[in-house]
């Protein structure tokens, strides 16, 4: 099967948007649940039903089936929000409850108010229980010659729980709470391409974000259909010749130096990790290569590579 560019947007990019069918946007939201921190009256997240129902009765929880929504009732900042929350998850965890929780990775991410403040921080695994906005950073490396562009393209471990065998970035990972985007980017880069920190430091290009809102399949592992609104933080590294990215860790079985065609041609067969063939396009995008002239959807495509997502962000 031959996928389209737009195909690959519809992939990643699968919840309504409020502006598109005022109908069957509030059919949609309408069938979750918000989470909710006591004194915000604003969501931070969708939560499926039959997510939301686990957390009844347990203490710092308050379930509101009129309202549709779960409250954190425990803490008053951000710090005791956090351990009430891990509390919770972790006894989750001894009980089996949630097989996103088998893949407890004990990396923190940062969830935010209307303010830009911390609310509080949640267990990286446990993120698409519940919802929200989490963020990474993903990076192109490129290298040019006579003109022509040709990305490095690697293949994860066919071993890895998620998307294995499949297509990646360069580099990519997710940014834990109290981390900036750019240090993010610095640590992966080492780790998963061994490039030198003085190199990416100095080459490391950024690109702005892409953002979508993805409901999760089997692929990546535990529950379906859990919600994951996601912003990429974006990079381009234009690497020398000389330099070769190398696998620095267990994810990576090894990298290939494609000419865009055949990244194009990949892209097509559906052979990358699907958020990953979004941060391509938006590469392609903004080097000119993907053009109103030779792509057809170019206009929504480019609009939906940056979503306005509706909970609050950083």
């Amino acid at each position: 099967m031959s996928h389209s560019n737009l195909d690959l947007v519809n992939q990643v990019d699968g919840f309504p948007y409020p502006d598109s069918n005022t109908d069957q946007y509030l059919a949609t939201i309408n069938t979750y649940y918000q989470l909710r921190i006591a004194g915000h009256d604003y969501a931070l997240g969708y939560m499926l039903p039959s997510v939301a129902e686990v957390f009844r009765g347990i203490p710092n929880w308050q379930l509101d089936d009129d309202d549709r929504a779960l409250t954190l009732t425990g803490g008053s900042n951000a710090e005791e929000r956090s351990k009430a929350i891990e509390t919770t998850l972790l006894a989750m965890r001894e009980t089996g409850h949630f097989k996103v929780l088998n893949k407890w990775r004990d990396e923190l991410y940062a969830v935010y108010g209307k303010g830009k403040e911390v609310l509080f921080n949640v267990e990286r695994s446990a993120s698409p229980l519940f919802g929200v906005v989490t963020y990474g950073v993903h990076c192109t490396a490129y290298t040019k010659k006579d003109g022509q562009v040709k990305i490095w393209t690697p293949r994860r471990a066919r071993t890895k729980q998620t998307y294995g065998g499949m297509l990646d970035n360069a580099v990519a990972g997710g940014i834990a709470s109290g981390e900036s985007p750019f240090e993010s980017l610095v640590r992966e880069c080492a780790e998963e391409a061994s490039l030198a920190e003085e190199l990416v430091r100095s080459r490391a290009v950024p690109g702005g974000t892409v953002t979508y809102w993805y409901i999760r399949d089997e692929r990546a592992g535990g529950e379906t259909n859990l919600m994951q609104p996601e912003c990429q933080y974006i990079y381009d590294i234009e690497l020398p010749e000389d330099v070769i990215p190398k696998p620095g860790d267990d994810e990576v079985e090894e990298f290939y130096l494609w000419s865009v065609e055949e990244v194009q041609e990949a892209m097509k067969k559906g052979e990358f990790k699907p958020n990953c063939a979004l941060v391509v396009l938006d590469f392609l995008v903004r080097h000119g290569i993907l053009t109103s002239e030779n792509e057809k959807d170019y206009i929504e495509i480019v609009s939906r590579l940056h979503r306005r997502l509706e909970f609050p962000t950083l």
